[in-house]
C-alpha cells in the first residue's frame, strides 16, 4: 500500500523548470530516500507535498486519494533550515508547537515531558534556544516534529550539525517509528545513511526522476560482475584464469592473497569458483556490490552526459 503518491509534477519557477513530469511512490511504513544533487528539485517536491506551494501539473495521493489541504496534520516536517524562535524558552516553544499539531495542553505536555527524559534534556526546558548549540536544537525540532505522532514524516538532512553518538541515537529514532507504523521521506546526501535506513528512493536531477526501487535491487542492477577472494597457494592466478575473466587488481594481506576478478561473459560467472579450486584453496568469495554512493555518481554522471543541453 502507497501513503503518498505523485503523478507526472511539474512545477516552474519564472524561467526554472524545478520539476519536469516527477513521479514518485511511497509505501506505507517504508523509509524512502529521496536523492539527487543539490538544486535538483527535491526541495520543491518536499514543499509541494507538505502543502506549502502547489505543482503547476500533476496529482498527488494520500493513502490512496487525493491529497487534502487537513491531511497536513498528518505529515511531520523536519525542514533542513531549522527555523525555531531564539529569544523564546524550550519548553515554552516546544508546548506551543506541539498545540498546533492539535494536541491539547495536557497531551502536549505529557508527551514532551516523555521525549525530553528520552533524550536527557530536561535541564533546557527553560533555557532560551539561543542558548542551545545546534545539535541540541536540531533535538528540540526533531521532537516537535514527531509529537503528534502523524503517519507521513519528511526529514531533511536530519543529521547535519550532528556529532556521531547523537546522530546514531537519531538513527535509533528514525527506525523505531518505522517499527511503530510511521513512514518516513528522508532527504539526504549522506549515502551511508541511506544504505542503513532506506528501503526504497528515487534519485531527482535536473528536475527529473532519474532513477526508483528498492535499494538492493538497484545495488545489484548496477554490479558489474565483479568479485573478490581470498586464496592461499597456487599459480600465477592470471594463468589459472580464461579469457572470460579478467584479473583487476590482486594483492598479500597477514593470512592470505586476495584477488578482484571481472567477469566478462556473465554465463561463466558460476564457474569461476571451479575453475580456479584446482589451482589454489579458496578462502574466500564474494560479489563486489556497488553502494549506493558508486550508484548515485554513476547515474548522475552518465544523465549529464547524455543530456548537456
Amino acid at each position: 500500500m502507497e501513503i503518498f503518491r505523485a503523478d507526472n509534477v511539474e512545477k516552474r519557477f519564472a524561467t526554472h523548470l524545478a520539476l519536469d513530469d516527477v513521479s514518485i511512490a511511497v509505501p506505507a511504513n517504508s523509509i524512502f530516500g529521496l536523492l539527487g544533487p543539490n538544486g535538483a528539485g527535491k526541495t520543491t517536491l518536499i514543499r509541494i507535498i507538505n502543502q506549502i506551494t502547489a505543482p503547476d501539473k500533476g496529482t498527488l495521493f494520500f493513502e490512496g486519494r487525493p491529497l487534502k489541504a487537513d491531511d497536513i496534520y498528518q505529515i511531520g516536517y523536519l525542514p533542513e533550515e531549522r527555523g525555531l524562535y531564539k529569544k523564546m524558552k524550550v519548553g515554552d516553544q516546544a508546548l506551543y508547537l506541539a498545540q498546533l499539531k492539535g494536541l491539547s495542553k495536557h497531551d502536549a505536555m505529557e508527551k514532551l515531558k516523555y521525549w525530553f527524559r528520552k533524550f536527557e534534556i530536561q535541564a533546557w526546558w527553560d533555557k532560551k534556544v539561543e542558548e542551545l548549540s545546534k545539535g541540541m536544537a536540531q533535538k528540540i525540532q526533531f521532537i516537535v516534529t514527531i509529537i503528534h505522532e502523524p503517519k507521513l514524516l519528511i526529514f531533511d538532512e536530519p543529521f547535519s550539525g550532528f556529532d556521531p553518538i547523537n546522530t546514531n541515537l537519531l538513527k535509533e529514532e528514525i527506525l523505531n517509528l518505522k517499527a511503530n507504523g510511521s513512514t518516513i521521506i528522508f532527504s539526504t546526501h549522506n549515502m551511508g545513511s541511506v544504505e542503513e535506513l532506506c528501503d526504497n528512493i528515487t534519485l531527482i536531477n535536473k528536475s527529473r526522476n532519474i532513477l526508483s526501487g528498492q535499494i538492493d535491487t538497484i545495488r545489484q542492477q548496477y554490479g558489474e560482475n565483479k568479485f573478490e577472494i581470498g586464496y592461499r597457494g597456487g599459480e600465477d592466478l592470471k594463468q589459472a584464469l580464461t579469457s572470460d575473466y579478467v584479473l583487476e587488481k590482486e594483492w598479500n594481506e597477514k593470512m592470505m592473497k586476495k584477488a578482484v576478478i571481472k567477469v566478462l561473459n556473465p554465463s561463466q560467472e558460476n564457474r569461476l569458483i571451479s575453475q580456479l579450486m584446482p589451482h589454489m584453496e579458496i578462502l574466500s568469495f564474494n560479489e563486489i556490490i556497488p553502494s549506493m554512493n558508486d550508484v548515485f555518481i554513476k547515474v548522475v554522471q552518465n544523465y549529464n552526459s547524455q543530456n548537456k543541453n
